[in-house]
């Protein structure tokens, strides 16, 4: 999906759903079934939801609802996803990926909290990075780029030396916003144009450089 290229980061900062985890099925099941509960059109629903925390999605499909209504149908919504692992597994070549980094700077960036954050990668076999930057720790949902700042300052790591891995339009706008270098994960993200875009993550092969420098190895 995109030619070779090689870029170079101090840091990675990793989306999960979609980009480490193929979580669609699960999110399928539980957000039709909220779009069903309030009268809405779930290919329409399903359009919104990737990349962004429950209630922004939320607010952007039932705009006249109160935003205390959506915290608490969000909380709902998230003990409802973690419950439902069914067919939760990781990308291709997310199991090696992570394992190449050990050692190297890198955070997860993720829009779910930490109890359904931690069952995906559990039910896909993935390891939890150190780091992680999870709904708790932001104020703001993607596409704002809190989370991708946050991520950065807790490595230590200046913005524009990050490289982003993002599948969503929400995360990779988000990603750009935080000055950063984004790789887009699979076809959701080849329409919104990121730098570079891989099929999966056998694509792309780290290669760590003695200064600090990670250098990755594209297509």
């Amino acid at each position: 999906m995109t030619a070779t290229a090689v870029l170079t980061a101090r840091a990675l900062l990793l989306d999960m759903d979609g980009t480490l985890v193929n979580s669609d099925a699960s999110v399928e099941r539980v957000w039709r079934r909220w779009a069903e509960r309030h009268g809405l059109d779930g290919d329409e629903v399903m359009k919104v939801v990737h990349g962004r925390q429950g209630y922004a999605s939320m607010a952007l499909l039932l705009p006249e609802r109160p935003m205390e209504q959506n915290h608490a149908d969000n909380a709902r919504m998230l003990a409802e996803e973690t419950a439902d692992t069914d067919g939760v597994v990781a990308i291709p070549g997310a199991p090696e990926f992570l394992a190449s980094l050990a050692g190297l700077p890198h955070a997860l960036v993720t829009s779910a909290d930490v109890p359904l954050s931690t069952a995906r990668m559990t039910a896909a076999g993935l390891d939890l990075p150190e780091v992680r930057v999870t709904a708790e720790s932001v104020g703001a949902s993607k596409p704002d780029p809190e989370g991708f700042l946050k991520g950065a300052a807790e490595l230590g790591i200046a913005p524009g030396d990050c490289v982003v891995f993002e599948d969503s339009g929400a995360g990779i706008a988000a990603g750009r916003a935080a000055g950063m270098t984004v790789v887009g994960i699979g076809p959701r993200a080849a329409i919104h144009e990121p730098d570079v875009v891989v099929e999966d993550l056998t694509q792309v092969r780290v290669e760590a450089v003695g200064d600090g420098t990670i250098r990755l190895h594209i297509g």
